[in-house]
């Protein structure tokens, strides 16, 4: 018997049941609404009670949480790759830098759960660590692209990109019920001590905290580390 045969004797995956696929399908998209808005702490319960199905149901697809954030983020994580490839293939060397650093903020700040996924290794370790891997030779050569064109300190290395990224995403968290935009400030300090020269400071795009937004959020970060 042929091996083409042989292949074609094998068992086949049978389709999903149309109700099967609406429930797969219910389940994502709660998930992915779930773990944006709350983060990866919330549970099953949580994302069967977004998508109007038992938890049951929930298990029946995905064997514990974990599983179900692979799927869920997989896509996420690619995607973030390929902001590091759309900066690496900007005109300017500086502006692509930027571009990728902001876009990658504004990703993190839509979905908390991405930011804990990119950070949290206890969540598709594997995974998360082949993505990394993926992506860090594009940010390292959106960094030495950057350098040699006489925009970026020659002291900056491609692993900062992740601490800034990590420094810049708590500030995202910290202020997140009170000046949702407070972060692109911060970019804006940050990118300012990245330029090799400047003729003078950018204007920075959000105001300071002042004490009262200051108090309260620190008060919903206190509550957010519990």
């Amino acid at each position: 018997m042929s091996r083409a045969r042989d292949a074609s004797a094998e068992p086949q995956p049978k389709p999903l049941r149309k109700d099967a696929e609406r429930n797969l399908r219910r389940i994502l998209d709660a998930a992915r609404e779930v773990f944006a808005t709350r983060g990866l702490g919330a549970t099953m319960d949580d994302v069967a009670h977004h998508a109007g199905v038992g938890v049951g149901t929930v298990y029946r697809r995905f064997a514990n949480k974990e599983e179900l954030i692979d799927a869920l983020f997989e896509d996420r994580i690619a995607a973030l790759a390929q902001l590091a490839r759309d900066g690496l293939a900007h005109d300017d060397p500086w502006l692509g830098l930027v571009s990728f650093m902001e876009r990658a903020l504004v990703a993190q700040a839509d979905d908390r759960g991405l930011k804990e996924l990119l950070f949290d290794t206890a969540h598709g370790q594997q995974r998360v660590s082949h993505a990394r891997e993926q992506m860090a030779p594009v940010v390292t050569e959106l960094f030495e692209r950057a350098r040699a064109a006489g925009c970026l300190r020659d002291d900056v290395e491609g692993p900062d990109m992740p601490l800034l990224q990590l420094m810049l995403g708590t500030v995202v968290d910290f202020s997140r019920e009170v000046s949702p935009q407070l972060w692109r400030r911060y970019l804006t300090i940050v990118l300012d001590g990245l330029r090799a020269r400047r003729d003078d400071a950018a204007p920075l795009p959000v105001p300071a905290l002042d004490e009262p937004q200051l108090d309260a959020a620190m008060g919903a970060w206190k509550t957010s580390l519990r």
